[in-house]
């Protein structure tokens, strides 16, 4: 039970009140302040509240503004006292481009200029300038190929992301051409999303005069980006053949290089070795630090790379120009590759690669196809001589393949009417498939040819006579016919 004087103390038998301990004195900070339940009162040292301020007692208002001004003199020293922040340098002048104001916008360009005896890697950029019709409807898509190698566009784009769709945008669109003795590159940036319409309207310009566009990997990547950013800008892309160069890569190299990305071509083919490019995939990241700190200096790797790329897509050009022109000095497996480009559009010129590359020395994997292609060329010639002898050696090759087996024994059958023969290539071909662990499939598909064959021959024998072409298979009609 609480006393009167445990009550004057705010103190009772159970002994401090609330916050249990001695209750706290006001100190220096709190003495004197008004109490936010009686805005009228304020806090004695003993914590009571002391008599109402007379309203003459107040601040006085010159005393206040005294004040305000030593506050804004201290917040002064202090920023005074901290070094300023120096403002970013523009891309622009980073870069070595210049703003230029357009009808659609600001835009950040940058323009280099190369003479045509420039090498990048190996290759001059002349040899682009100087393709034939007949090279670049070789490397292009049926019927696609452009009608003015000197207004062809290069063309390549550093994006916000790599996996496209519309929410993928085409920050950086480099584009090369040929602008009278000189090769030109010249780059459009945004330096943020509302600059991407002076960007569009550029590029729109620069396709309207193009003849072609030529890219790597655009078919499945750039082209399908930059129109979908067309069609969202109200835009509409300007119809245009396209040369995309990965097509011809993948025909030429992939028999023998590890993969056929720009960079290696650029490696093996071009022989250039790029020194402090920045990963393709780093792109994406750096712009968006750009957007969110304004830092450009790492903005300039990306131009290089950007800028690299287009070059190479020139020198590409060129090589494929170099070798269609002089093909004698190709390397045997080079001489196979491009006549697996040629088999498309002229025929005899594949079959005069392949016979190059076979009489060059051309072995192993690569020589086996070649026999092939060839033999094959030879049957629907009905060459059979021929297509028998590339048949034989192609059998004879290291490894299994049942390819040219199946060919000799359906030969034999079908063109020379031996059965005897073609039961013995088959004989041959199941040893070979067995030793090698061949697929179960193609062990079935041999034996029943093989019981096939002995069928007929046990009906020859039985008759005493070959066989004549309307004689009925007893298992049915030939699959092979």
């Amino acid at each position: 039970m609480s006393s009167p004087a445990d009550a004057a103390t705010g103190q009772g038998a159970g002994g401090p009140g609330v916050g249990s301990g001695p209750q706290r004195p006001a100190g220096p900070i709190t003495r004197g302040l008004t109490d936010l339940r009686r805005p009228s009162a304020t806090l004695e040292a003993d914590g009571s509240h002391g008599p109402s301020p007379d309203p003459r007692s107040r601040v006085d208002p010159g005393a206040r503004a005294g004040t305000l001004d030593d506050l804004r003199s201290i917040i002064r020293r202090i920023e005074g006292a901290r070094p300023p922040r120096p403002a970013p340098e523009p891309v622009e002048r980073i870069v070595g481009g210049e703003l230029v104001e357009t009808e659609a916008g600001p835009l950040v360009v940058v323009r280099r200029e190369y003479p045509l005896g420039h090498r990048h890697g190996l290759l001059a950029l002349e040899r682009a300038a100087g393709i034939s019709p007949a090279i670049l409807e070789l490397i292009a898509r049926a019927g696609e190929a452009p009608d003015d190698a000197r207004r062809l566009l290069f063309l390549d784009t550093e994006t916000t992301g790599l996996a496209g769709g519309a929410g993928t945008y085409a920050f950086l669109v480099g584009a090369g051409f040929l602008e009278g003795d000189r090769f030109v590159v010249v780059q459009h940036f945004m330096r943020d999303f509302d600059e991407e319409p002076a960007l569009l309207a550029a590029l729109h310009a620069l396709l309207q005069r193009a003849s072609g566009v030529v890219t790597f990997n655009g078919s499945g990547f750039d082209l399908p980006l930059l129109e979908t950013r067309f069609v969202l800008a109200r835009r509409r892309w300007p119809p245009a053949a396209h040369v995309d160069l990965l097509r011809p890569a993948r025909r030429m190299w992939s028999s023998r290089l590890d993969d056929c990305r720009l960079a290696t071509l650029e490696r093996e083919v071009l022989g250039l070795l790029r020194e402090h490019d920045v990963p393709g995939f780093q792109i994406p990241a750096l712009y968006f630090d750009y957007l969110r700190h304004r830092r450009a200096a790492p903005l300039a790797r990306v131009f290089s790379h950007n800028r690299d790329d287009v070059l190479s897509l020139a020198a590409l050009l060129g090589w494929f120009t170099l070798a269609c022109e002089d093909a004698a000095a190709l390397a045997p497996w080079q001489l196979a590759g491009l006549g697996r480009l040629w088999e498309r559009v002229d025929s005899e010129r594949a079959v005069a690669c392949y016979r190059a590359a076979l009489d060059g020395g051309l072995d192993g994997i690569d020589g086996h196809r070649v026999r092939l292609r060839l033999a094959l060329w030879e049957k629907r010639r009905a060459r059979w001589d021929a297509a028998r002898a590339l048949w034989e050696a192609a059998a004879g090759a290291a490894g299994f393949d049942p390819l040219p087996w199946e060919e000799l024994a359906k030969y034999h059958e079908h063109r020379r009417r031996d059965l005897a023969a073609a039961r013995a290539v088959v004989l041959r071909a199941l040893a070979l498939a067995r030793a090698a662990g061949a697929p179960p499939r193609v062990g079935a598909e041999l034996a029943h040819r093989l019981a096939r064959l002995e069928r007929r021959l046990g009906v020859t024998i039985t008759a005493g006579r070959r066989p004549a072409p309307a004689v009925q298979d007893p298992a049915g009609p030939d699959r092979d016919r």
